[in-house]
């Protein structure tokens, strides 16, 4: 319980604790480095215990060979404990040995007097007493309190016999724990750096793990996250895992309740953009009848501006139904045929010339020189989409250029691509709106604007554009003017065929 607490609290202190990776991984590290201690500290008290037992078997045999050198004669005790022997266990300095040899009650018989006695209440005779003593060795050691900390056995023993009368012999050798420590540390050393190892390829097999089971869930991820803001289809839930079976159904319910409630909003305005088409065609039929037939200047201004209205509201609503048409579930069900877009935009330019002289303005379509100005330019796509597309274009620089300025079309092949381009010497559109000119039903008002936009023309054109897979943007000409660019995929040239201009513009 200890260990899930605090795991909570530290995913709920991490900055991305919100990460299903993160979590998992770290739901599945933490046991392991609990582990991992558990089993350093289970590792040195092993290794410490396997150290004093071999220490200690060595200290019972020093002291049962040290306790033989003591003999009792008629006079005492005789030591058989030469010098030499001193020095082979005095020799090492890293290794402390030292030892004491008294009769009890505290007669010291031989050895260093550092040692205190054991403090055992009822010992046994001939039985080792192991324990560890904590001792000030030399005179300098209790001014400095730099005590050292010694493995010591105690062992009884009676001496003496029949003939020779004897007593109790404690017999106490001691070595340093210095030895013993770096044994542990050694052990535990060899023991917890493979095991490191091997905890680190586990936590990166974890990590591998972890990617790999949740790999569906990125699918799933990629699925939500690359689709386009219009873009309602389900989700495809096949390979998602089980657990997430319930999520991505709801999430699919949800779009679908969206997507319904979008085609009925839809409908709603394509509905509504045909019955207004009828009676705003009728009312603007009407004012032109009776701005020919009224005399009062008051009445004519009146009109005039009915007029406007009429004919700004006619247009707004064709807008409408080009935009519904447009629109991805119209667009899909239309058929995608090769077509020659050079021959399509000079159709289109001819068209527009009218409009385009009642505005004063110069349109032209610019020809390529020599055998490129005949060859077809082939694109695949819609055609009536693609001519609506070309004539909110060509429309929107006629509007917008003003009266005495030159609009020309022209249509080029780069090698995959095609450019479409519109080009004007008006006053151009500043860098900051050239992107939002793109929105619905957003207008840049100029002094060369008639007045008559709705704030839809280059919204058809970006989302026709982007239902054929181009793009289009807005860019500078020098000294001034705009550059209405649409770049689209091109499709291969029909073989031994020449479409006719009929063939060109049928969806």
């Amino acid at each position: 319980m200890k260990l899930a607490s605090f795991g909570q609290r530290w995913l709920r202190a991490m900055p991305g604790a919100r990460s299903l990776h993160r979590q998992l991984f770290v739901w599945l590290l933490l046991p392991q480095v609990v582990l991992w201690i558990a089993a350093a500290v289970f590792t040195y008290n092993l290794a410490a215990r396997y150290a004093n037992a071999a220490i200690d078997a060595s200290l019972a045999q020093a002291s049962r060979a040290l306790a033989r050198q003591v003999k009792p004669i008629e006079s005492g005790l005789f030591i058989d404990f030469p010098r030499s022997a001193q020095d082979i266990l005095e020799s090492d300095p890293s290794d402390r040995v030292l030892y004491t040899i008294s009769t009890p009650p505290g007669q010291f018989i031989l050895g260093n007097r550092q040692l205190p006695a054991p403090r055992i209440p009822q010992p046994r005779l001939g039985e080792p007493y192991f324990y560890d003593e904590t001792v000030f060795i030399g005179p300098q050691a209790e001014i400095t309190g730099s005590a050292e900390r010694l493995r010591v056995v105690a062992l009884y023993l009676r001496y003496g016999d029949a003939s020779v009368p004897g007593g109790t012999m404690l017999v106490q050798v001691a070595r340093s724990s210095a030895n013993r420590e770096e044994l542990a540390r050694s052990i535990l050393m060899d023991t917890v750096l493979p095991l490191s190892g091997l905890m680190a390829l586990m936590t990166m097999i974890v990590w591998a793990g972890i990617r790999a089971g949740l790999a569906p869930l990125a699918l799933l991820q990629g699925q939500v996250e690359g689709r386009a803001a219009n873009d309602l289809a389900p989700i495809k839930i096949e390979a998602a895992p089980p657990e997430v079976h319930a999520l991505a159904r709801a999430m699919n319910t949800l779009l679908a309740e969206v997507h319904h409630n979008v085609l009925a909003q839809k409908r709603f305005i394509s509905d509504a953009a045909h019955q207004l088409r009828t009676p705003l065609a009728g009312l603007k039929s009407q004012t032109e009848l009776a701005l020919r037939e009224a005399s009062d200047p008051a009445l004519v201004a009146r009109l005039q501006r009915v007029h406007e209205s009429s004919t700004r509201s006619a247009h707004l609503v064709n807008q409408l139904l080009t935009l519904a048409r447009a629109e991805p579930e119209s667009a899909n069900q239309q058929d995608r045929v090769p077509l020659d877009l050079r021959r399509l935009a000079h159709e289109v330019t001819a068209e527009m010339v009218k409009r385009a002289l009642n505005a004063g303005v110069d349109l032209g379509f610019d020809e390529p020189e020599g055998d490129a100005g005949s060859a077809p330019v082939m694109v695949r796509g819609i055609a009536l989409l693609l001519r609506e597309a070309l004539v909110n274009l060509i429309d929107n620089a006629i509007r917008y250029a003003g009266r005495g300025a030159t609009v020309t079309v022209r249509v080029r092949s780069r090698g995959a691509l095609v450019h479409v381009e519109v080009e004007d010497n008006g006053p151009g559109v500043p860098e900051a709106e050239r992107e939002r000119v793109f929105e619905r039903f957003v207008r840049f008002v100029r002094a060369t604007h008639d007045g008559t936009g709705c704030g839809l023309g280059l919204a058809i054109v970006r989302e026709i554009v982007q239902r054929h897979a181009g793009s289009v943007a807005l860019l500078p000409v020098q000294p001034q003017g705009v550059l209405a660019r649409v770049v689209l995929p091109a499709a291969p040239a029909l073989q031994g065929a020449d479409p006719a201009p009929g063939a060109a513009v049928q969806g």
